[in-house]
């Protein structure tokens, strides 16, 4: 049977959240699902559900999507929509009311960001009575929303994000068409550059590390707002570089759309985030066998062990120069973590295994 379902992400920003429902249409496409995107007209959300192969309808911005509650039943009526699928909790405010209106829908929320204080307002109360099931990314958040969260501990369910492993498998190409220096040891952070990444750690950790020998630092992501990154950070970082004298060391490379290629390139990648709620960059890291430093917080742990990476504390630029020298100097070392690493997210975090999981409590609900 076919089911119509509305991944609904209205955001005007671009991160993992925000890229997770064009990154599963496919995925869900390929499984029979009809696809249908809601989101701001003219976002990078809305683009990528396009790109997707999606259906898609638009509101002018978050605050404004209420006006819209005539056209958006209209829709829902016309396609025969079963399921909603919000991923930032303002969409519930739409949402929920969508499904008062048409109480047949299943509601569903993925809470990517991770609570930070409880949510048990009547506002909050009567959204959440909407919700078929909150989506857990990490045993961290599963946590805090079980407490946090105004809805039966039997409604949340842990569901851990996916890669997909195809993109990650193949052909590495040089490193200097790839703009990278062919020569040395490459130490990247992928991600947003946004406050709380650990970008300024990270920087002084490379401060300590070894001149005379080869290696480089290489940052990969969007520099621009439009790109998910916050501007005067950027600033800062790049002030920072120059103060740190890593000029010529430490590149920016910007939003990569080769990133999976870019990734099998890296020889160490650091995920220095202070609370980060699932660590999808850690994954992918893993899944092109790069050896992965990662932050001793947030769910980073619940990905990394002794036995596929290492882990430092976030806080200490020390802990990370001393786990990157332990990588950079010994390559064997490097190599057997990356195995492991990839090993266990082929094992874990496949995108198939996380679509299936999906797909199993979409049904579950209808």
């Amino acid at each position: 049977m076919t089911h119509h379902i509305m991944q609904v992400c209205i955001s005007r920003g671009w991160g993992g959240l925000e890229m997770y429902p064009s990154r599963i249409m496919p995925e869900l496409q390929r499984l029979g699902v009809v696809n249908h995107g809601l989101a701001i007209a003219g976002s990078r959300v809305a683009e990528s559900m396009v790109a997707a192969g999606a259906t898609l309808i638009t509101v002018p911005n978050s605050t404004r999507a209420i006006l819209s509650l005539p056209a958006l039943l209209a829709y829902i009526d016309q396609h025969a929509i079963e399921i909603l699928h919000c991923h930032k909790s303002s969409d519930l405010r739409i949402a929920s009311l969508l499904t008062v209106f048409r109480p047949k829908l299943k509601l569903f929320f993925t809470e990517h960001m991770g609570v930070t204080r409880p949510k048990h307002g009547l506002y909050h109360r009567f959204a959440y009575s909407r919700v078929s099931r909150v989506f857990s990314i990490s045993q961290a958040t599963y946590q805090r929303n079980i407490h946090a969260l105004p809805i039966a501990k039997e409604r949340i369910y842990c569901l851990g994000l996916g890669v997909n492993l195809d993109a990650y498998t193949g052909h590495v190409s040089a490193k200097s068409a790839l703009g990278l220096p062919e020569e040395g040891c490459l130490i990247a952070l992928p991600g947003r550059i946004t406050p709380g990444k650990g970008h300024e750690v990270w920087l002084e950790a490379l401060a300590e590390l070894d001149r005379t020998q080869s290696w480089y630092g290489v940052i990969i992501g969007g520099v621009s707002a439009s790109e998910g990154a916050d501007e005067s950070f950027v600033a800062y970082i790049k002030q920072r570089v120059a103060e740190l004298g890593l000029d010529g060391r430490v590149l920016f490379l910007g939003f990569r759309r080769d990133l999976p290629t870019l990734l099998q390139a890296v020889d160490i990648a650091c995920i220095p985030s202070r609370n980060e709620a699932f660590g999808l960059t850690v994954i992918e890291a893993m899944a092109a066998k790069c050896a992965v430093v990662g932050a001793h917080s947030g769910a980073i742990p619940e990905l990394v062990d002794h036995q596929r990476g290492r882990l430092a504390d976030p806080q200490s630029p020390g802990a990370w120069a001393a786990a990157i020298e332990e990588l950079m100097n010994n390559l064997s070392l490097r190599t057997g973590l990356g195995e492991k690493a990839r090993q266990w997210v082929v094992a874990h975090m496949a995108m198939d295994v996380h679509i299936s999981k999906l797909m199993r409590e979409y049904q579950r609900a209808l």
